[in-house]
């Protein structure tokens, strides 16, 4: 089994019924939950002109090698309405991996940790309530030290 921490999103109609959605078809699909983040409200990040999005990391334990996962994950976002029209745009859904072990990967389909992991508050803040000790392979910084170096500031607010 591997540890794996992935951020959820959705900026567009019921934001939090998409979120539960999301975290019920990864559960029955990909592998169990053993603990999510409080939710977020957050700036939109990379096309700051659309809707405000709510946000959640949640730690899943999967058996699924990182393809299959990826997989499992694109299935749930296009079974929930995930349209890919522009890049950075609005979404019922979106789920990103943000770790995967210790596993570093770079393909051209996916890259783990996350590529803008370090450069995002509405990451680095959810990932921090739930796993501020799990490190980030590249660098070898905990989420903590992460967050405390991050410049961004870009509104993260915690609803619930």
């Amino acid at each position: 089994m591997y540890t794996t921490y992935l951020l959820l999103g959705s900026n567009l109609g019921d934001r939090e019924k998409f979120l539960r959605d999301a975290s019920g078809l990864i559960e029955a699909r990909l592998g169990k939950i053993h603990s999510s983040s409080s939710l977020y409200e957050t700036a939109s990040w990379g096309k700051h002109d659309q809707p405000d999005f709510v946000n959640q990391v949640i730690r899943l334990e999967t058996g699924l090698n990182p393809d299959d996962l990826l997989s499992g994950i694109l299935a749930i976002e296009l079974e929930l309405g995930r349209q890919r029209i522009e890049k950075w745009g609005s979404r019922t859904i979106d789920i990103d991996i943000l770790l995967y072990g210790e596993e570093v990967i770079k393909q051209s389909n996916l890259s783990i940790p996350h590529p803008y992991l370090q450069v995002r508050r509405f990451s680095l803040m959810p990932l921090c309530e739930i796993a501020p000790d799990a490190k980030d392979p590249v660098s070898g910084k905990t989420v903590q030290e992460l967050l405390d170096d991050l410049s961004d500031d870009l509104f993260v607010k915690k609803v619930s």
